[in-house]
């Protein structure tokens, strides 16, 4: 995937299309990501127990990572990381638009 957590992404597409936020976890076997303040759904919360609130909660839904693209931290812009392999074998994420390590 080419998200991970703490990335700070934009929306392509969708009802939260052009809001950015930060990734809070990813879900790579399903392709997914969970952001701040993006895809947020209300749910009713019945309380379980004495003393328990029961009332409407919203919380982030995960969303597909192919609707979403990560921004650079140096140039500003949305782009798809890519991926170089330092001489000591380290592998890092690039821009591919401004050519600065993530």
């Amino acid at each position: 995937m080419h998200i991970k957590t703490n990335d700070v992404i934009v929306v392509l597409s969708g009802r939260d299309k052009g809001k950015q936020g930060k990734v809070m976890g990813a879900e790579p076997k399903d392709g997914k990501v969970l952001v701040e303040g993006i895809n947020v759904a209300k749910r009713h919360k019945k309380p379980r127990k004495q003393g328990d609130r029961g009332g409407i909660i919203t919380k982030e839904t995960p969303i597909y990572a192919s609707k979403v693209m990560r921004i650079c931290p140096k140039c500003s812009k949305p782009t798809r990381p890519a991926h170089r392999i330092n001489d000591d074998g380290s592998k890092v994420r690039i821009c591919k638009k401004c050519d600065a390590e993530i």
